[in-house]
């Protein structure tokens, strides 16, 4: 068996569901698919079993330990050559295992990933948040853009491959709450593994449903940022440190704005970055999403991703770099996935 796809999964059923029903559609069927059941309250064992005739899948239950432990729970019970892990958030088009078969027959990878995109049945929303995690003027295309300010692709647990040979070696998933695909990508790297971006393996990802959500979710990505740089000190590019600088920005140029200077025509010329900026995504979006409405979503989805990033990063550094606090540090972890 060439597959192995890895389902983590905590009180999703529904999105399991679609998963599932997606992985009947592919193509390509030369792959088994593992699901985790991660200490659910709302079990999705119904929906897997419903599943049986049609997949060759298996379903396991075990105490709640965050989705990283879980995959590793998959992944030693699993009998691919290669395994793919998924979020449960995510949903697949028809091609996609075949894409990463035909990517691999072109050159073989010890590891790689794929982008994601919105559906679009997706609600505004959840459209909005998906641009600002995947725009070139917000993540500098670190996901999997076509423009990358980081030219080296780093695969994320959304949608990644891993040889099952690697993964063994390695030892799969750290014992990280948050950023633990991040640490494994570079631990793929300088293991010499060769690893690369397959571009048509693309997933469709939902994502946080409200911005209070997707608050919580970079914000945690900016404190395991600094957690990684710890672990992997040299690891830390610009890219990482601009969302940082733009929240340190914006409540400069806020304080400014309301303090007023004596030099300034009008306090609110202050703000006139803020302006251009909202612009530039709002007219970016709406073109790209072919909707004002999504466009206008954009404006505050950007600036939840990056000064929730931001203030994460900051937070950590902070107390990881100027107090001196060993321990990683992490926010929202008892109802993060809720």
């Amino acid at each position: 068996m060439k597959y192995s796809v890895i389902i983590p999964v905590y009180n999703r059923p529904d999105e399991v569901d679609e998963l599932l029903s997606s992985l009947c559609m592919q193509t390509k069927s030369d792959f088994e698919v593992v699901v985790v059941e991660d200490g659910s309250s709302i079990p999705c064992e119904e929906v897997v079993k419903r599943y049986a005739s049609q997949l060759l899948i298996r379903y396991f239950v075990k105490p709640n330990s965050g989705p990283g432990q879980s995959r590793n729970y998959g992944a030693e019970r699993s009998q691919g050559e290669y395994i793919i892990v998924l979020d449960s958030d995510v949903v697949l088009p028809r091609g996609y295992i075949a894409a990463v078969d035909e990517a691999l027959a072109r050159e073989p990878l010890d590891a790689f990933g794929g982008p994601d995109a919105a559906h679009p049945d997706f609600t505004p929303i959840q459209k909005a948040i998906s641009y600002s995690m995947t725009s070139f003027f917000t993540t500098g295309g670190i996901r999997g853009g076509k423009k990358q300010l980081d030219k080296k692709f780093y695969p994320r647990s959304f949608n990644m491959g891993v040889k099952a040979t690697l993964w063994s070696k390695l030892g799969g998933f750290a014992d990280m709450r948050f950023g633990e695909d991040i640490d494994f990508s570079i631990r793929i790297y300088e293991s010499g593994a060769k690893c690369s971006l397959i571009p048509e393996a693309w997933v469709w990802h939902k994502r946080r449903t409200d911005l209070k959500k997707f608050f919580k979710q970079v914000h945690n990505s900016g404190i395991a940022r600094i957690n990684l740089m710890k672990r992997h000190p040299g690891s830390l590019k610009l890219v990482h440190l601009l969302p940082a600088v733009f929240t340190l920005g914006v409540a400069a140029m806020l304080l400014l704005a309301f303090v007023g200077l004596p030099w300034c025509v009008h306090a609110l010329w202050c703000l006139a970055p803020m302006v251009l900026y909202s612009v530039l995504i709002f007219v970016d979006s709406s073109i790209a999403n072919r909707s004002a409405k999504v466009g206008l979503l954009s404006v505050p989805a950007a600036y939840v991703q990056l000064m929730g990033y931001g203030t994460g990063f900051i937070r950590a550094w902070y107390l990881r770099c100027i107090c001196g606090r060993n321990e990683e540090l992490q926010a929202f972890r008892e109802n993060f996935y809720e």
